[in-house]
């Protein structure tokens, strides 16, 4: 197949969405067409339109559409009655995701979690991450971050920092305490410090957190990356002050920053971890919740549901363990692409006298304002790319593009974006590029 999109020309009649969809849509206002088929990096319309995805359903297709091994799992699992839904009854598909996760993500990194199988989206696991860290702490409040995401549910939202979600709760959002993120206050300003500064003065008004909830990469916070030395510092706080780590990894992991989890090999070791989008591999819908296993001390069914563990996930995501995460050489390739997707980025950002955002395939550039970045991306979508943006004011054009794209179609991708950043932005003058004086 040929590298290029081919948009289509007009969007499709969107009465019925009109009708009787809710308002509450996002991505179909900016990308408005009726998409119909998918496979690999491409998203195929109704009216016959080939676009190139650098969304990936937010990083829940890091594999791309409709992998073939992964639908033929699937398929062959569906063929033959596997169980589709089975509460948390014990079955086939279960045991041998289990059996995967632990031989190929676990025991290979030194790692002893116990899987939680929640609900099917981020927010629940983030919603027994926190529930549980309260109750074996026996405190209350949390320690979230300046332009942290972590869900949509109330408590999961009061850990977010967006004050356009938190405004939807219709309640009040508390027993959060939002601490300044690394390079939140600039590159001179030590903000574990101050943390640290603030936990250890009793006088400070901060009452002693239950849990550290933290991204290594904020995905929907503009693409800011933390220090490994600033990570390992805060994990260092938490431990001093008797409280848990969790690092949420719902977008930044499985793979998108490089390695499985985003702080492999960064020096520390969360108590809990978040996972969901990608786990299942084909976007199917899967959370999950890692904890030591001395902090399992739930009672049985003291935090359920009806769909906690899809079995249609199960298959998908044991066949991703085992076709990607087995070989080592897929980390490397995920180095080299992410180093391809930096070169691109910084030498559009040097042009125009920008900067990036991000680590691994998790990457985007900062244009400097949310109308900037939206003409951006609808200068890209009309030429058959379909890139979105983050940040505090969506200022930042993200690229998620799948992690197995070839390296000539992610450069084609790639090209179409520079040339719609040049179209909304002047370039500087060659001396300015140089470093030359003016």
């Amino acid at each position: 197949m040929t590298m290029f999109p081919k948009p289509s020309a007009e969007a499709p009649d969107t009465a019925i969405y009109d009708r009787r969809e809710s308002q509450v849509r996002t991505y179909s206002r900016s990308m408005p067409r009726q998409f119909d088929r998918a496979e690999g990096v491409w998203l195929h319309d109704s009216e016959g339109g080939r676009y190139l995805d650098f969304l990936s359903g937010c990083s829940s297709l890091n594999y791309g559409h409709n992998h073939p091994v992964l639908k033929r799992a699937l398929i062959d699992y569906i063929a033959r009655d596997g169980v589709t839904h089975a509460l948390d009854l014990h079955t086939e598909a279960k045991s041998q995701f289990l059996r995967a996760f632990e031989d190929v993500i676990l025991e290979p990194r030194g790692l002893d979690y116990r899987a939680m199988f929640t609900g099917p989206t981020g927010t629940n696991a983030v919603e027994a991450a926190i529930k549980l860290a309260r109750k074996v702490t026996g405190r209350e409040m949390v320690i979230a971050f300046t332009n942290g995401f972590h869900g949509m549910t109330l408590g999961a939202l009061a850990c977010t920092g967006n004050a356009g979600k938190r405004s939807g709760a219709g309640v009040p959002l508390s027993h959060v305490s939002h601490e300044p993120y690394d390079g939140y206050y600039g590159p001179d300003v030590d903000t574990a410090e101050l943390l640290e500064q603030r936990l250890s003065d009793p006088s400070s008004g901060l009452d002693a957190p239950a849990a550290f909830l933290v991204e290594t990469v904020q995905g929907e916070g503009g693409l800011n990356a933390a220090s490994p030395e600033w990570l390992r510092r805060i994990a260092a706080i938490a431990r001093k002050h008797g409280a848990l780590l969790i690092v949420d990894d719902i977008q930044a992991g499985c793979g998108r920053t490089g390695d499985f989890f985003s702080f492999d090999g960064l020096g520390f070791t969360p108590d809990i971890v978040t996972l969901a989008k990608s786990l299942s591999g084909m976007g199917l819908p899967f959370a999950l919740t890692l904890i030591r296993p001395e902090l399992d001390q739930w009672s049985p069914g003291e935090h359920n549901g009806t769909f906690r563990g899809n079995n249609h996930a199960f298959v998908t995501a044991t066949a991703t363990l085992r076709e990607f995460w087995a070989d080592p050489s897929f980390t490397d390739d995920i180095a080299r692409r992410g180093g391809l997707l930096e070169r691109r980025l910084e030498a559009m950002a040097a042009r125009h006298g920008l900067s990036t955002r991000g680590r691994g395939m998790m990457r985007g550039i900062d244009v400097g304002s949310g109308d900037i970045a939206a003409t951006i991306t609808a200068a890209c979508f009309a030429q058959g790319l379909i890139i979105e943006t983050s940040g505090a004011h969506d200022e930042i054009v993200k690229v998620l593009a799948p992690l197995v794209i070839e390296d000539a179609v992610l450069d084609a991708g790639l090209d179409i974006l520079e040339e719609a950043v040049a179209e909304a932005l002047p370039a500087l003058p060659a001396n300015r590029k140089l470093g030359v004086a003016a």
